[in-house]
């Protein structure tokens, strides 16, 4: 059996998903999630960085567009918050992207836009 990539790191993180998801139920703007999960990792000693920039590279030129991480976890887990109806494919392709861009290794989607969290790892 493989090993998950980041288990406890992630488990952690996803923890603090479902306390903000509990407090605060389904509904809200991504902000208001994203500002509520920032305060969960402070009381938790998550360390993270939010609305990271990264630049993306093309034939060694750096392109003038650039991509921002929700959050970046351990400097080892991109975060994606979302408050959608489900986690469907253009998330997943998103998340991969930054993922290549930024040469971290594991992604986690997070959807609070349902009635129950919903969250799925994506790893490259």
């Amino acid at each position: 059996m493989a090993d998950i990539l980041f288990k406890d790191e992630s488990y952690k993180i996803i923890g603090a998903c479902f306390e903000v998801h509990n407090a605060l139920g389904h509904g809200f703007k991504e902000v208001v999630y994203k500002d509520a999960l920032e305060l969960e990792f402070k009381q938790l000693g998550v360390l993270y960085h939010r609305e990271k920039p990264f630049t993306i590279r093309y034939k060694e030129q750096t392109l003038k567009h650039f991509f921002v991480a929700d959050f970046i976890a351990y400097n080892t887990i991109i975060l994606e918050i979302k408050q959608a109806n489900y986690i469907g494919e253009p998330y997943i392709k998103q998340t991969l992207n930054y993922l290549k861009a930024s040469g971290i290794r594991l992604g986690i989607v997070i959807n609070l836009g349902k009635p129950s969290l919903e969250y799925q790892r994506v790893v490259f």
